[in-house]
């Protein structure tokens, strides 16, 4: 019975863990990006429109999540998915068909809800 509950803790953290590097859209979009395939900092930051310090604050916390890699290059950084299975978990999430109760979730038409 303990080990169950140890089991279930530890999955539940690693899925809270892959929610919150979802849960924001810049971070979304990066893992998407690097789903196709590895990316520089600079290239990345111009593909999202963002800043590059925004960037690198997102791809620290993708990092610190476990979910993305930084590979040294000479003087540059690659960053990938830290495992092909990360790639196949965004195919199939994205696969899925949702349908949003837009009385519970009144936002869902404008940001795709809660």
């Amino acid at each position: 019975m303990y080990s169950c509950q140890v089991e279930t803790l530890t999955h539940g953290k690693v899925l809270a863990r892959f929610g919150h590097a979802l849960s924001d859209p810049v971070r979304a979009r990066l893992l998407l990006a690097l789903r196709e395939g590895p990316g520089y900092p600079a290239d990345l930051a111009a593909l999202l429109g963002t800043s590059r310090q925004n960037l690198s604050n997102h791809l620290g916390c993708l990092r610190g999540c476990g979910l993305v890699v930084a590979v040294p290059e000479g003087r540059r950084t690659r960053y990938e998915l830290a495992d092909g299975r990360i790639a196949h978990a965004l195919g199939d999430l994205l696969g899925l068909v949702l349908v949003v109760d837009p009385a519970v979730c009144p936002t869902a038409a404008d940001e795709g809800c809660c």
